[in-house]
């Protein structure tokens, strides 16, 4: 009989046993908290990578790219876990019942079926002494912090009322940068680049577009269509560094026609 979903996740969790135990392997044993947490980031982007690469692999065929991503990903949490527990700091079962107990908390409208409890909104459910913006991880990337502390405000009412306000932020924001380039003062420079970059990452969530999924998509169509600009230059025998800035403006709106499918309206 094919092994249930749990008996295989109890299988991994023997490997992961078995890799750290007396007669596991020596790379494995030798990992903590610190010296592990690279390969969690690393495994984190590739199954963003994995989600934006579609159902399957290349050509329609092959193993779903994010199935397998979502496997080493598990596989680097569960890790964790365990030299958690070799530690002495924590197990399995107290951080499933951590965010057990959040989760029920966060959802009172599920779990409670009392009215009151019901209406409140699960922000309102913060530990006490804790601070709005509390939680939100400084050491994400910088947009992911930006979109998660405009969120996070917006549950005390800080908040522009809609798209719009906060497009005329944004404007407010480059009229500033503007200004501080025609200073010539780089600290000014500096300091309104991040306000605009701030007001851009409250913009997307007025839209109800994750801002670093919109700039991850940004920069994998620029890589295809600078790569298309080079395929079109060696075509011609030449290199991008032969072209003159025509040329190579040129180069890039016909990259852009061809993998959008329609003309460059700047064109």
């Amino acid at each position: 009989m094919p092994a249930t979903p749990r008996a295989r996740l109890h299988a991994l969790l023997d490997l992961i046993d078995r890799l750290r135990g007396p007669d596991g392997c020596p790379w494995d044993q030798a990992q903590t908290i610190e010296s592990f947490q690279p390969y969690l980031l690393e495994e984190v982007y590739e199954l963003l990578e994995a989600s934006a690469a579609g159902p399957v692999g290349a050509g329609g065929q092959g193993p779903d790219p994010l199935r397998e991503e979502l496997g080493d990903v598990l596989f680097n949490a569960l890790m964790l876990v365990r030299i958690g527990a070799d530690a002495g700091r924590f197990d399995l079962d107290d951080v499933a019942g951590d965010i057990t107990d959040k989760l029920i908390r966060r959802h009172p409208h599920v779990f409670d079926r009392d009215a009151t409890e019901r209406s409140a909104r699960w922000a309102d459910n913060q530990p006490a002494g804790k601070g709005r913006l509390d939680g939100v991880p400084g050491n994400a990337p910088a947009l992911v912090v930006a979109a998660a502390q405009g969120a996070k405000a917006a549950t005390v009412g800080f908040d522009w009322p809609d798209a719009a306000g906060v497009l005329d932020k944004v404007e407010e924001e480059l009229r500033e940068l503007r200004e501080a380039i025609a200073l010539k003062d780089p600290a000014a420079q500096h300091h309104e680049l991040g306000d605009l970059l701030m007001a851009v990452a409250s913009l997307g969530r007025h839209l109800a577009v994750e801002p670093e999924s919109a700039l991850r998509a940004g920069n994998r169509r620029f890589a295809q269509r600078f790569a298309a600009m080079e395929r079109e230059a060696a075509a011609a025998g030449a290199r991008l560094t032969d072209l003159d800035p025509a040329a190579l403006d040129g180069a890039w709106r016909r990259a852009k026609e061809r993998l959008s499918g329609t003309p460059d309206r700047e064109a």
